[in-house]
């Protein structure tokens, strides 16, 4: 057989992908086998250990292709350059946009909605589970440093400690986005997500860096 293109194997990726986004969806994680994924895709099971180690390989493959522009997002908003908006302008705008692609991006909201309640982060799925929570700890550390900058700037002192702060601001989202999609009409995540927003930052003294 002739070799495949890069450009080939790059879509049989995203094939793998769009089968195993569909699948966890509907089935949950841990009730989808890897041979499942490949039917779905239309390729064999070995076309899935060419592009990927395992299921949790896979997993974060699938769940890296929404988070991985915020996380850039935030990246800049911690180190802005000279000429950029203020740190806090910027984590807000990262956080509305968080919140924006959740509601109106099919792909940001099921894949959001499959590692928040469709995973068990047990067995097989442990590297999910490491990746995950390094992930956090890396948004984490990003709020924080947006937060300290914005302070800094103001000439201000936080009321808490900025990694509380961050701690704090992390959960606030994560809960709203939680809540949402377990009920996507119980309220309206923008307009909830920019009030609590402003208010965490007023609590913070740091409200006015917004405007």
């Amino acid at each position: 057989m002739p070799r495949r293109t890069k450009a080939e194997a790059e879509q049989t990726r995203h094939k793998l992908l769009d089968a195993a986004e569909a699948l966890f969806l509907a089935r949950g994680v841990s009730r989808t086998s890897l041979q499942d994924i490949a039917a779905a895709a239309g390729t064999s099971r070995g076309a899935i250990y060419w592009h990927f180690q395992d299921k949790a390989d896979l997993f974060n493959a699938m769940l890296q292709r929404v988070t991985l522009p915020l996380e850039q997002a935030l990246q800049a908003a911690a180190e802005p350059s000279a000429a950029a908006v203020t740190p806090l302008r910027g984590l807000f705008d990262t956080l509305m946009a968080a919140l924006h692609a959740t509601v109106h991006d099919p792909q940001t909201g099921r894949v959001f909605e499959i590692a928040t309640h469709k995973v068990e982060y047990v067995d097989e799925l442990q590297a999910v589970a490491q990746r995950r929570q390094q992930a956090m700890n890396d948004m984490r550390g990003l709020i924080q440093q947006a937060l300290e900058r914005t302070a800094d700037r103001l000439e201000r002192t936080l009321p808490m400690p900025a990694a509380a702060a961050a701690l704090g601001l992390n959960v606030l989202v994560d809960g709203l986005i939680i809540n949402w999609l377990i009920d996507r009409t119980a309220f309206d995540l923008e307009a909830a997500g920019r009030l609590a927003l402003r208010n965490y930052f007023r609590g913070l003294g740091l409200d006015d860096a917004l405007d």
